[in-house]
């Protein structure tokens, strides 16, 4: 009998004998885009080490008068400028050699000069722009070089720190002009160059992976969709764990200011009182208790409407005493509205286990890792079962963009106990569909039955709006049950009452727990919550509708010219009353191409009427669509317009796109022109979308790693603005 060597070493060989053509065909290619990766690091992202070798330097040491003990120069609050006379020089660049014992900040500098086109500083005007603000890191040699574009010979030179963030001294090695620029090799700049050429050698119309039909190649084409998701997976971590200030976990090498100096990891407390709500929660169960801890201010307990904020915040102001913001305030007692059911799965657990609270951010992280494994297990169960000519490359175009584009990025950029609920609802909503969709073929109907609507009914206990993504059992199971009337049957019956019970469970359960709080099965208490807006009085108004609907889903992104791009969008409303609005980026109509594809929604499903007797996947696709304006219109009229509410409803319309997409891809002929165009417009578009996406989650923002480690952010930005 061969030994577990013998039995490994034939397969390697079995292996290498059939694929052993292909394997050098990526090798040699796979070899080929990293060699031009890298010749893009060295000759072209560190082209200005090239553009300065020849510059001659100059040294303006000894025209600086601010000399300190240590030998630095110091600039303070009333003396910040610096202004060099009669220089008579070409002036390639500058750099500002920041000391490097001193506390690390974004510095703002503005740059004036005068040269032969211009005999005084000049600045911006009604028809011109004068030398932008620089931001330089006191941290990031590399911000350090500002390039100047300036005509013949510089005269006088003169570099003032603006802003009113600024934290002096601000202390000076010196100021140099025309000098060296250092050689850098990035491997964040160059892994990045090597992930894009591989993305775009992986997809390009013509690759071996449109030929791996996923049903015809099931070995292959998981291998390619597990590989996928890992990189997903990978990249959603690294990206979570990259907003250190927000993760709320420390240990002897990140967040290591918060470490306990004992521990491997050791959870700490980020976002202020605010962000612990759900922790409080657990200790309150934890107690026997539903209602915080925390004892409300007299004044508030005294007032007619605790509810208006205005006169909340005056009476604040004259009593000194805080109240608890966002929470639900209910006869005399905090509650917390959002859904009880990430307290259930994650914080009361811990805190039983370890007395500490749950890190908010690893709970959306592990939710967010749930939902990209449940996304992809049900396209793949769409792909494998309803469409017969799905490639692996075509899965992957798709899949990709179902998840980056879903808004889940964005909660992880923001892993707060917002995010939470929501990442909550639509992990448990792609799970739940995927088990009915694996119910239907299974010889085990009852239990995946079963599974499914206890994952959709915990929906309700996260993110209640996401409910409504349980009517997709009528089209799934409309044929079945109703018009093959198996439903009449024993079996039949058994698998309805699986099919129904959980929701009745969980509703039992919801309905406690609300009665237990407020004294009503329906009521969540989200109309008493203390936020910016009444609650109670706001009702629904059809006046805010069209605003809403144009934001989330016809607003075009505003840009710029500078990376990472995007700005946030502008917003004007004639709906003459209070609108709750945050910064939003685009609607995702004009911001996810992809989503085009919704336009030809009819004539697709026309197509698929005609190949197809039964009428599931349009059934399907209709509740999707219907679904999704359904849930960002109640959004809007419930809550507001907010970014994170783009995940409420933007997997919607991403599934039923990617559904329309498997339709096409089954109407085209498998080889020829048509099929390469089809592939090249899939490409462009789902591209387009995923880029947008990206950039997204650079964008600075109040509360994230740009906004609280600005320094660090920058360095970052200038890794990939390598002409400045």
């Amino acid at each position: 009998m061969p030994t577990v060597r013998e039995n490994i070493a034939y397969a390697s060989q079995h292996f290498m004998l059939v694929y052993r053509g292909t394997l050098l065909r990526v090798a040699r290619a796979v070899a080929l885009l990293v060699l031009v990766a890298a010749l893009l690091e060295v000759f072209v992202f560190n082209f200005n080490y090239f553009a300065s070798a020849g510059y001659q330097t100059i040294n303006l040491e000894n025209r600086l008068d601010m000399e300190s003990e240590d030998g630095t120069y110091a600039l303070t609050s009333i003396d910040h400028v610096l202004e060099f006379s009669h220089l008579n020089t070409e002036i390639h660049n500058i750099k500002v050699d920041f000391a490097p014992d001193q506390p690390a900040q974004n510095v703002t500098l503005k740059i004036q000069f005068t040269d032969a086109a211009h005999l005084t500083y000049f600045d911006s005007t009604e028809y011109t722009v004068g030398v932008p603000p620089v931001d330089v890191s006191t941290m990031g040699e590399r911000t350090q070089y500002i390039n100047l574009q300036t005509a013949g010979l510089v005269e006088n030179l003169r570099i003032e720190v603006v802003g009113d963030e600024v934290s002096y001294p601000i202390l000076l090695d010196g100021i140099y002009l025309n000098a060296h620029r250092p050689f850098e090799f990035s491997l964040l700049r160059f892994g990045t160059a090597v992930g894009i050429l591989l993305l775009g050698y992986a997809f390009r119309p013509g690759s071996a992976i449109y030929r791996i039909r996923i049903v015809e190649n099931p070995r292959k084409s998981k291998v390619g969709i597990i590989f996928a998701v890992t990189v997903e997976v990978a990249l959603l971590t690294s990206f979570l764990l990259f907003g250190s200030n927000l993760v709320g976990v420390a240990t002897s090498s990140y967040n290591y200011g918060s470490w306990d100096g004992t521990s491997l990891v050791n959870t700490f407390e980020v976002g202020g009182d605010n962000a612990q709500q759900y922790a409080e929660l657990a200790r309150a169960m934890a107690e026997g208790r539903l209602y915080l801890e925390e004892e409300p201010p007299a004044w508030l307990q005294e007032m007619n409407d605790p509810y208006d904020k205005g006169a909340r915040d005056e009476l604040q102001k004259e009593t000194g005493e805080k109240y608890l913001f966002d929470v639900a305030y209910y006869e005399g007692r905090y509650y917390v509205y959002f859904g009880v059911v990430p307290v259930l799965l994650f914080y009361l657990p811990f805190y039983l286990l370890t007395g500490a609270n749950f890190p908010t951010a690893i709970g959306v992280l592990v939710m967010a890792i749930a939902f990209v494994l449940g996304a992809t297990a049900l396209l793949d169960r769409f792909a494998r079962y309803h469409f017969r000519s799905v490639s692996l490359g075509v899965y992957l175009l798709l899949q990709i963009p179902t998840v980056a584009c879903s808004g889940i990025l964005y909660l992880a950029k923001f892993p707060t106990f917002y995010s939470l609920p929501i990442m909550c609802g639509l992990a448990f909503s792609v799970w739940g569909l995927y088990c009915w969709m694996r119910s239907r073929l299974s010889g085990h109907r009852c239990a995946w039955l079963f599974a499914g609507s206890l994952c959709m009914a915990l929906v309700a206990g996260c993110r209640p709006q996401l409910l409504v993504l349980s009517l997709l059992a009528f089209p799934l199971f409309w044929r079945t049950y109703i018009t093959e009337r198996r439903l009449l049957t024993a079996a039949g019956a058994r698998e309805f009452a699986c099919l129904a019970a959980p929701y009745v469970l969980v509703a039992v359960g919801i309905m406690g727990y609300n009665y237990a709080r407020f004294g009503s099965l329906t009521d969540f208490g989200a109309n008493y919550n203390l936020t910016v807006n009444d609650m109670t009085k706001r009702g629904m108004n059809v006046g805010r509708l069209a605003p809403a609907f144009f934001a989330y889903f016809l607003q075009p992104p505003c840009m710029t010219g500078v990376f990472p791009f995007l700005q946030p969008a502008p917003f004007d409303t004639t709906y003459m009353g209070q609108t709750i609005k945050e910064v939003t980026f685009g609607g995702i109509f004009a911001c996810l191409p992809i989503l085009w594809v919704l336009a030809f929604s009819r004539r697709i499903l026309g197509m698929r009427a005609r190949q197809r007797f039964t009428r599931t996947i349009m059934g399907v696709i209709i509740t999707l669509i219907v679904s999704g304006v359904v849930v960002a219109l109640l959004d809007a009229e419930l809550a507001g317009i907010l970014q994170r509410y783009y995940a409420d409803f933007s997997f919607m319309f991403l599934a039923a796109a990617v559904l329309l997409c498997f339709v096409v891809n089954e109407q085209v002929p498998p080889e020829g022109s048509t099929r390469q165009l089809m592939l090249t417009v899939f490409i462009v578009l789902v591209g387009v979308s995923v880029l947008y996406s990206t950039l997204l989650c650079l964008v600075p923002e109040t509360g994230w790693y740009a906004d609280v480690y600005p320094w660090a952010y920058q360095n970052i930005l200038d890794t990939f603005l390598f002409w400045k």
